[in-house]
Order: structure tokens, then sequence, then C-alpha cells
């Protein structure tokens, strides 16, 4: 049968070299500094920090080239008027897809509406795959790839955000940071030993140390979900939960849980999303002692984020919750 390996490098060799793309080199070239030191001060003090860079480098330029060529040239065109969202009147409508139209093909039938309002800006409330049964409203995530499918697919969020484009309104959607749904792909892995996903999250073996955390922490819903640990049997401890139990918080600690958020953002960039709500960015770094946050760390990883949008998908803005 012969050598898979050397048939799948022969293949690779055949096929041509992706052209030069200096609209992304000049932007890496004015961005990357942004991007080095919001990540030093997270990262800086790893041994692979330059891997890291280096990997997060190639992630963008893959994002970039798999990025439509209509979404290209609205790239170009925000480049010129960096201040796009500011101008003019601007006029936003924020609804949940069911309450509102019902699905996201309903939505894409009351643009002629919305137009006539004025509406400039569009904000589903949260579209992506939620958690099987209790899920915060939909902001615990179970699949950053996947719309809910209750209102439709991915697919259906490209032709509306392409046809709300098209009238001038910009496609908003929530981007969870904070945490994901104890049945997203990553959380199921974790609970079934994967020692590579185990590690996007905080999993604490010892009670000491989930009382010497919970000794600084506030509760966010002291009485429907209290403390801010859940035990979990799979994993033999204690998952870090803010908000619900369901909800699994993301250990930013490690690198691969940024370029994991980083990749799930644009990808959904290439849909043709706009605007991301970051939701729950103030909790995003742990550190013992502290009421774990608006920790600097936290607008260290917002401020990377920002950066590598900018080289990657600059016609994208990106406003945090406060």
């Amino acid at each position: 049968m012969g050598d898979p390996l050397t048939g799948v490098t022969q293949a690779a060799d055949s096929l041509a070299a992706p052209p030069p793309d200096p609209d992304f080199q000049r932007r890496l070239d004015q961005q990357s500094g942004r991007l080095r030191r919001a990540l030093m001060r997270v990262y800086g003090e790893r041994s692979e920090f330059e891997v890291i860079l280096a990997r997060i480098h190639d992630l963008l330029a893959r994002r970039r080239r798999d990025r439509p060529s209509g979404l290209k040239r609205l790239d170009q065109a925000r480049e010129l008027d960096p201040d796009w969202f500011l101008r003019g009147d601007r006029l936003g409508y924020s609804t949940y897809v069911p309450q509102f139209a019902g699905s996201l093909a309903g939505v894409r039938a009351t643009i002629p509406y919305l137009r006539d309002l004025g509406v400039t800006y569009l904000h589903l409330l949260p579209v992506l795959k939620p958690r099987a049964g209790d899920s915060d409203g939909g902001f615990a995530v179970a699949d950053f790839e996947a719309v809910d499918p209750r209102l439709g697919d991915m697919a259906d969020l490209e032709s509306l955000a392409r046809d709300l484009r098209g009238q001038g309104i910009s496609t908003c959607i929530d981007l969870v940071l904070n945490h994901v749904a104890d049945d997203h792909p990553w959380s199921k892995a974790a609970k079934a030993g994967d020692p590579y996903y185990r590690g996007f999250f905080r999993i604490i073996h010892d009670a000491d140390e989930v009382a010497a955390y919970e000794a600084s922490l506030e509760q966010i819903f002291p009485v429907s979900a209290p403390g801010n640990f859940t035990p979990v049997d799979q994993v033999d401890g204690w998952v870090w939960t803010t908000f619900y139990p369901y909800q699994w918080d993301l250990n930013y600690s490690n690198p691969e849980v940024f370029l994991a958020i980083l990749d799930a953002l644009l990808g959904l960039a290439a849909q043709g999303v706009d605007v991301f709500r970051l939701d729950s960015v103030a909790y995003i770094w742990k550190q013992m002692g502290t009421a774990c946050r608006n920790l600097p760390q936290a607008h260290a990883l917002i401020e990377a984020l920002r950066a590598a949008d900018a080289i990657a998908a600059p016609a994208v803005i990106l406003k945090s919750e406060a």
C-alpha cells in the first residue's frame, strides 16, 4: 500500500503555496508589538513563550487565509474609517430571536422593518448552541461552532449577517469568555480523563485549597447557586464554577485556552459576525487571595484578543461586558 505519510507529504508538496497577503503582513507588523506586550503580561514567564506567540501568529494567518473575500474587502474599507461604528446616527436593537422572529430565518424576514426603524446594529442575545436543559438563558454554551438548533444553523447565521450587512446593519452576538457548559466537548473530554482538556479547567483536588480560594471570593448567585466550586466525581475533585454548577470556568493560565477561544472568535467572524459582546470578562483570571474579578491579567487577555482581531479580521469590533 505504500507509506500513507509519504503520500500525504507528496500531495502537500504538489499544492501551490498560498499567495502572499500584504494586508495581513502589514497588520501583523503594526499590531504584533501590542499583541506581544499583552501576552507577556500573562504568559511572559513561561519558557515556551515564543512558541506560544508563534502558534498564535500561525492561527491568525490560517484564519486570515480562510476569511471570505467579501469580508476581506470590508476589512479594507473599515480600516480607512476606523471609527465607522461611531459615524452618523447609530441605533441599536437588542432581542432574543425566539421572541422576536422565531428563528434566524425569521429575523431575515424582518430586515426591511429594522431598516425602516433606522437600526444600524442588531444584537441577537445568545444564539450559539446551549447546554441541554438549564443553560442560564443560553449563556452556558455547548458548542462555539454551532447555532442553537431551535433557531437554525450556521448557514442561517451567515446568510442573516450577509443580508444585514447589505442594509448597513451590523450583527452582534455574545461570546462567553469565562466558561463553557458541562456538556461542551472540552468538558466531556475532561470528564473522560483527557489530560489536555482537563488543563482547560480549574480542577482542585484539595478541600483546603477550595476553602482558601472561597475565603476571598464573592458569590454571584448566593441563593440559587452558592459557592464557586462544584464537586464532580468524573474528575475526582472540585471544578471552579463561578456562576452555575453546569458552567465550568476556563483556565486562562493555560495558553491553550486563549488559543481555542481566539480560534472560536475568528471562526464566528468568518460567518459575518462583525460585533462580539464579550461576556463575563471580569472573571477570566484567577488568583489566590483576591476576588478573582477585574484582575490586570484579565485586561491583558482582552487587549491581546483585540490586537489579534485587528490582525486577522479588522472589520470586527469587540465590546466587553462591564
